[in-house]
């Protein structure tokens, strides 16, 4: 594991009925004092583009976004990524395992928001600890090879980790976000939407057309500073169905639907279907049928099914968090699929893709 030699933050009182702030590293310094090794960086971009090609349909894998619902034990988290790590040596050919490396936990009214807010599990949400116990984390998963994914739920928390990701989520609370669409369109790295949690997928096809374009935006820049931000655009999106209030979209209708819904509006036909979420009801235990169902439609031929998102610890289920002890490698957030489960389902996707006509042992494009 990295660590950081981060001096102590500042404290200072703000306005009289304001609460103390505490003063964080800026991104900027946060990375000089973990630093991306050149040699990683490239990693990196390798990742990122690998990831590229099966958007834009040139590369005939699977994407799969794959790990823990929120890290919240690196031990459990790194044992986890050595064994995907391996795996994906294995089924290199048919599937991309990219893992999840969620350090941050959107909450629909209070309770545990991630390593990066509460890295102690105690409520002291020591951020400052938070943030670089993350970063140093992710650092240690890029060496054992592997893509790595997280939610961009916080803008100021993305510039601390921004570097290191090969693919992004944007979560159904915040695709409707502007703040997150300015944010998105700066990223030089995938991203996929997820649709609203009512179902529909309006607000992520709107989310999509806004961070492909260019924009001018309030925020900070690298050394911590309000700054006026330029982005680009980021042509590399793409949409995440994750069903809604009404059940699942990950079945064939729907995903019709949204293809049809994507084209209408000039976007390029390429869906993720998280197998969590509405789309197994919260129970881990169902989503190797979503997940079958998928490699179903795309065997037969759906080639807009560009990837899956899946949640995995080493353990099944889920556990409460202040209640006791607390059990190894079992998630504290969304009940998860144990790694038994999760790696014969991947094998045994891989061998159907390596056998299906028309699907290629061997990765096309490097």
């Amino acid at each position: 594991m990295h660590a950081s030699n981060l001096a102590l933050p500042l404290t200072q009182p703000l306005a009289a009925n304001s609460a103390v702030s505490q003063r964080l590293p800026s991104p900027h310094l946060l990375k000089q004092q973990m630093p991306l090794s050149s040699e990683l960086a490239q990693h990196v971009q390798q990742h990122r583009q690998a990831i590229r090609t099966i958007l834009e349909g040139r590369d005939p894998r699977l994407l799969v976004v794959v790990g823990p619902c929120s890290i919240h034990d690196p031990r459990s988290a790194l044992e986890y990524a050595d064994r995907l790590a391996a795996l994906s040596r294995e089924v290199d050919g048919q599937l991309l395992l990219v893992m999840r490396a969620y350090v941050e936990k959107p909450r629909t009214t209070v309770g545990w928001k991630g390593l990066a807010y509460d890295p102690h599990l105690d409520g002291s949400d020591d951020m400052h600890a938070g943030i670089a116990l993350s970063r140093g984390l992710m650092l240690s998963m890029l060496e054992r090879g592997l893509p790595i994914s997280t939610e961009l739920l916080q803008p100021m928390v993305a510039g601390y980790f921004d570097d290191l990701l090969g693919w992004a989520a944007i979560g159904a609370r915040t695709t409707e976000s502007q703040i997150h669409r300015e944010m998105v369109s700066g990223l030089e790295l995938p991203v996929g939407f997820k649709n609203g949690t009512d179902g529909g997928i309006g607000i992520a096809c709107d989310a999509m057309r806004s961070a492909a374009h260019a924009h001018r935006h309030f925020g900070m820049d690298a050394q911590g500073y309000p700054a006026i931000i330029e982005t680009l655009g980021n042509p590399d999106t793409h949409l995440v169905l994750r069903g809604g209030h009404k059940g699942p979209n990950y079945d064939a209708d729907s995903v019709a639907q949204a293809r049809m819904g994507l084209a209408k509006v000039g976007l390029a036909p390429r869906i993720m279907v998280d197998c969590s979420h509405a789309n197994s009801g919260k129970d881990p235990a169902r989503q190797p049928a979503v997940f079958e169902d998928v490699l179903e439609q795309r065997l037969a031929g759906d080639s807009s099914l560009v990837g899956v998102m899946l949640e995995g610890h080493l353990f099944d289920g889920s556990q409460a968090l202040g209640k006791g002890a607390l059990k190894y490698g079992v998630s504290i957030t969304d009940g998860c699929l144990g790694w038994s489960a999760t790696e014969a389902m991947l094998r045994q996707a891989a061998a159907r893709l390596a056998q299906a006509p028309g699907e290629t042992t061997q990765r096309q494009v490097r």
